[in-house]
């Protein structure tokens, strides 16, 4: 078999008297997409923080390409190739596409004027600002200096991902990316997110739309009181099942012969 990209095992994080993980175990494969769907309150966003660096465990192992890795924040994740699209996309509106896009890691002249005055390579920013988006088929953005704030929802959601998608060498979490969508700008990063696994970056998607998921998940995690409760496919359940078991209606045939 293929060993996972990402795998968890035992993961324990606890707020006081309330247990968000209980022994939670994860595994992400190679060019997949993984959706993760979960109840109110399952602790799916406890699961996502930890991987990505926003929470520290209080015990268990994550492991990145069989290693393991314990960050201390996002930033390391980060650096470790992981890259995180929240819900809130995390860009400054009045800042343009190349600047939101180098945000944090921008690049500087070459030579003296770079490494003295700390001036910035905007030419060479641009230019890979504007690779990115062809790259993924984002042509409706014109002007890469214009200020996201003149963008729609749907184009913001594309900038955020070619991001991502720039920078993430191992995979790209995506929370929610099509909430507050429209139906054309919904399906319009749906192909973005396929294009995105096609170019074999395996990806997360946390979503409560379950049309969505179905639509584009290799695999479903569905989460459960704080832990995996199990994983399925698509092709081999329908979406009435995944509500069933995501909400304790029905028990997973396998998790019954475990138990």
């Amino acid at each position: 078999m293929t060993d996972p990209v990402l795998s968890a095992r035992g993961l324990v994080k606890r707020y006081g008297r309330v247990t968000a993980l209980d022994r939670c175990d994860f595994d992400l494969m190679p060019g997949e997409i993984l959706a993760v769907i979960g109840d109110n309150g399952a602790g799916k966003s406890t699961l996502i923080k930890a991987i990505s660096g926003a929470v520290i465990p209080d015990a268990g192992e994550i492991r990145l390409e069989g290693r393991p890795v314990r960050f201390a924040s996002p930033i390391e994740a980060r650096q470790a190739g992981i890259e995180t699209v929240y819900q809130t996309l995390a860009m400054s509106p009045a800042l343009s596409i190349a600047d939101n896009i180098f945000m944090g890691r921008e690049l500087r002249c070459p030579g003296i004027m770079g490494s003295l005055f700390r001036r910035l390579d905007r030419r060479a920013m641009e230019a890979f600002a504007r690779e990115k988006l062809n790259d993924l088929g984002l042509m409706t953005i014109q002007n890469i200096t214009q200020p996201v704030e003149t963008l729609s929802g749907g184009q913001r959601q594309g900038v955020a991902v070619a991001r991502a998608a720039a920078f993430g060498s191992r995979l790209i979490i995506l929370d929610e990316p099509t909430a507050a969508l429209g139906v054309k700008e919904s399906r319009r990063v749906l192909d973005l997110i396929l294009d995105v696994r096609a170019r074999g970056l395996p990806i997360i998607l946390i979503s409560h739309n379950m049309p969505h998921v179905f639509e584009v998940a290799d695999r479903i995690h569905i989460h459960r009181l704080g832990r995996r409760l199990c994983t399925i496919r698509p092709a081999d359940h329908s979406m009435s099942d995944a509500v069933a078991f995501m909400t304790g209606a029905r028990t997973p045939p396998d998790v019954m012969e475990a138990a």
